[in-house]
């Protein structure tokens, strides 16, 4: 899958041109998957079509869907842009060191997300990602083009795709730097999410959250996981737990009211 199978996730993307820009640009490097989050222009307008150039059956083969859970569907990694410096406590990190982790499984997709020209990724959106990148700019104007910064993302991840090849076809000492860490299955997000949604009910229900903090302190706990990076059978180990807990609950519950 590799370059070809990574999708480019722009967030309710304004611009028509902007839109055939980033087209234009992914064909340049290789990548051909676009999702549209809830576009607020038309992809296929005449300005896009024009932008696209010879890129213009990435805009016909562009995806559109109203959420980035949906855009995300199927992914077992994701990185997010975004220019604001946030008291998190996973770093923003450079593209270039960053990006290759998105090819490091080449058979599961994988996916780079993009937020609104005016004003990025909101902060529940940039929780449905594991990593986080910004991009290096000079502080006398810090502010990239939506066009412009796909297409640094897509040049730095089309370097890593050819460094990656050319090692593994100089020898086998070199191609080893780029071995993902684990061959196990990395655990698609929207299970991922699935399980943070469980958490957080399980949490709510035995008193740990409360509403008005809950979706501040889940963002800790997604943090914390992401930062674990994990696999298809711990999540569902973990979600295995919960429901154990959930059944002790409702039993207590019903010896109680006995």
């Amino acid at each position: 899958m590799g370059l070809a199978g990574l999708r480019i996730i722009l967030v309710e993307p304004a611009g028509p041109m902007n839109v055939g820009s980033i087209a234009r640009v992914m064909k340049n490097f290789g990548l051909h998957h676009l999702v549209l989050v809830n576009p607020q222009c038309e992809p296929r307008s005449h300005q896009a079509l024009q932008m696209a150039v010879h890129a213009k059956d990435i805009l016909e083969s562009a995806v559109s869907v109203a959420t980035l859970p949906e855009a995300l569907q199927g992914c077992t990694r994701a990185i997010a842009t975004t220019a604001r410096v946030r008291d998190w406590e996973a770093p923003l990190e450079n593209p270039r060191t960053a990006l290759p982790w998105l090819l490091e499984e080449p058979q599961q997709p994988a996916a780079l997300i993009f937020g609104r020209e005016d004003r990025g990724l909101s902060n529940e959106e940039l929780n449905y990602a594991q990593r986080f990148i910004r991009i290096p700019t000079s502080s006398g104007y810090p502010s990239l083009n939506l066009a412009t910064a796909v297409a640094i993302c897509c040049y730095e991840l089309a370097q890593s795709h050819t460094d990656k090849e050319d090692a593994e076809k100089g020898g086998q000492e070199d191609a080893e730097k780029f071995v993902p860490v684990s061959s196990t299955e990395s655990v698609p997000l929207d299970i991922l999410e699935e399980y943070y949604q469980q958490l957080e009910s399980l949490l709510l229900k035995i008193g740990y959250l409360y509403p008005h903090t809950a979706t501040s302190r889940m963002e800790k706990f997604r943090q914390l996981y992401n930062r674990a990076q994990l696999q298809t059978k711990e999540v569902a180990m973990l979600r295995g737990i919960l429901r154990q807990v959930e059944w002790a609950l409702e039993n207590r519950n019903n010896c109680e009211g006995q």
